[in-house]
């Protein structure tokens, strides 16, 4: 029987969780995510300083579906006071658009946050890191999380000085990204330093990196000891991925992945989504990155990502998906599933 995990009162009904991913883990991505079995969601990452300032474009980043639930917002920042205002600001929020949890964002490896003494750059300032989460958990009514990585580089690997300061500064979980700054998405993920920083904090501790598929998080459950699983690249253009992974750890059934007919309509509802929460001219601008993950490894999907990529609005885009969908059941391919590949470069900034 499953145990009961949860990160202070949030429970969560498996060990498999979507992560924050900025650019790709917008509301749509989040609930196709949802109902294919993650038992929590994470929002792209957030400005503290654009929340702070009241900032209305800020503020609909937070937005989300009461079936997303739950939800965990991500913000960065470096500044604790601004870091803190932002946490009342989420907080503050009525009950049906208040999350679930506040996760600070201390891996992000790109270069532009780095340079503003946030993400990843808060590693190599361990007395900063502890600030801003304590003074968050002083005022918040919802649990404070950290998602960091191993360290700044290879001669800096300190994720179990971090872990340890971050369970001191009342942060009720850590997810781990096993790589450092300087590696970013390249070479294999250190898995025993996450399984180092389990057995040094009481607290739960979320493993992530070079999970694949169902055998990869299993594994990951079992070698680290960590509580929760975070999967990130593995899911684009493959929500299915986590009810995979939950069929195998759950009942030891190995299910196929999804066939073209089943990428091809997802692909369609995702853009009818996004087009009702973000409208049509952001619709048709960033669903061209999902459908290429939609339609990698189908027949002939080069082409039609080209055509896709020449598309000016929501409806042609879609109308594309739909010609493709009708040529591949011509062709008899619609039952067509190719085995995931290798995990895509990542587009957005994660931890």
């Amino acid at each position: 029987m499953e145990l009961v995990r949860q990160i202070g009162d949030v429970l969560f009904d498996s060990p498999f969780v979507l992560a924050p991913l900025a650019g790709v883990s917008d509301s749509p991505f989040r609930q196709l995510a949802r109902e294919q079995g993650a038992s929590a969601v994470y929002t792209e990452m957030v400005s503290a300083d654009g929340l702070a300032r009241g900032n209305q474009a800020t503020l609909d980043y937070c937005r989300f579906e009461a079936h997303e639930r739950p939800i965990g917002i991500q913000l960065f920042g470096s500044d604790p006071g601004v870091m803190a205002e932002a946490t009342q600001a989420l907080c503050a929020l009525p009950e049906a658009r208040r999350p679930d949890l506040i996760d600070v964002n201390m891996g992000c490896p790109v270069r532009k946050v780095v340079n503003r003494c946030a993400g990843a750059a808060l590693l190599n300032d361990v007395p900063r890191l502890s600030e801003i989460v304590r003074r968050m958990a002083e005022v918040s009514t919802l649990p404070v999380t950290a998602k960091i990585r191993l360290g700044w580089d290879g001669e800096s690997r300190n994720v179990v000085e971090v872990s340890k300061a971050l369970e001191g500064s009342g942060a009720q979980a850590v997810a781990i990204h096993a790589r450092t700054r300087a590696e970013k998405f390249e070479g294999a993920a250190h898995w025993e330093m996450i399984a180092a920083a389990k057995q040094a904090v009481r607290i739960p501790v979320i493993g992530n990196g070079d999970v694949r598929g169902p055998e990869d998080a299993v594994r990951m459950l079992e070698r680290t000891g960590c509580d929760l699983v975070m999967l990130g690249r593995a899911a684009f253009g493959d929500p299915w991925v986590f009810r995979r992974i939950r069929a195998w750890r759950e009942r030891g059934a190995k299910l196929l992945p999804p066939t073209a007919a089943e990428r091809l309509a997802a692909g369609v509802r995702h853009l009818a989504l996004l087009e009702a929460s973000a409208g049509e001219a952001v619709a048709a601008r960033e669903m061209r990155k999902h459908v290429a993950w939609y339609i990698k490894g189908l027949p002939n999907s080069a082409r039609v990502r080209e055509q896709v990529n020449r598309t000016k609005t929501a409806i042609e885009l879609a109308e594309r998906l739909r010609e493709y969908l009708e040529t591949l059941e011509r062709e008899g391919l619609a039952a067509f599933a190719p085995e995931p590949g290798a995990l895509p470069q990542a587009l957005g900034a994660t931890g």
